[in-house]
């Protein structure tokens, strides 16, 4: 999928960086940008999130781990993006932010309280309509969707509560520690739900 990937992305930093930094498209009121941390490396300018609202979302690594090793067999610390993720919140707060932090089994245990709860922080109007969705793609989805959204284009809703917690293989502890650290750093300043 690299090659697929590469050809429907800009490869110029700088310019992505402006286009993270553009307006609003004419005629909408709020524009959402979805960056992943290992798109987020070294030497990729984040200047333009001191413009933003940001809102880190947290899984714990435990669950990371266990949905990457079903479609990578060998994934890295730079894969997960575990410390990269605490880095960019403490950047966001270091530029004068105020950055909101979702846990997704909030989300997942309590899908209303937690979107209502985002939206008074960020100052939107809740939509029951946020809590589902028609099954199937999404034009913005991303050359990457059919590998990784199979699940969510069958879905039309939050799936409920999850799973209980997956073992983490003995040869994945040195990632899962230090995805523990960070999470659990976030995780005490998350947002809670109303």
């Amino acid at each position: 999928m690299r090659d697929a990937i590469l050809a429907s992305q800009p490869q110029d930093a700088e310019a992505v960086a402006r286009a993270c930094a553009a307006p609003a498209p004419e005629g909408t009121p709020h524009l959402y940008l979805k960056l992943m941390t290992h798109h987020m490396v070294p030497g990729v300018p984040t200047g333009f999130i001191a413009a933003c609202c940001n809102v880190f979302l947290i899984r714990h690594p435990a669950r990371v781990l266990s949905s990457y090793v079903a479609r990578r067999d060998r994934p890295t610390a730079v894969d997960l993006g575990f410390a990269r993720q605490l880095e960019l919140f403490e950047e966001a707060r270091a530029l004068g932010q105020a950055p909101l932090i979702v846990d997704s089994a909030d989300i997942r245990a309590n899908p209303e309280g937690m979107l209502r709860a985002l939206c008074t922080a960020l100052g939107l109007s809740f939509d029951p309509a946020m809590l589902s969705w028609p099954a199937g793609g999404n034009p913005a989805d991303g050359v990457w969707a059919p590998h990784w959204y199979a699940a969510i284009h069958r879905s039309s809703g939050f799936a409920g509560p999850e799973a209980p917690m997956p073992e983490v293989p003995e040869s994945l502890k040195p990632l899962f520690d230090e995805g523990l650290a960070a999470y659990c750093m976030l995780a005490r300043q998350r947002l809670r739900s109303v």
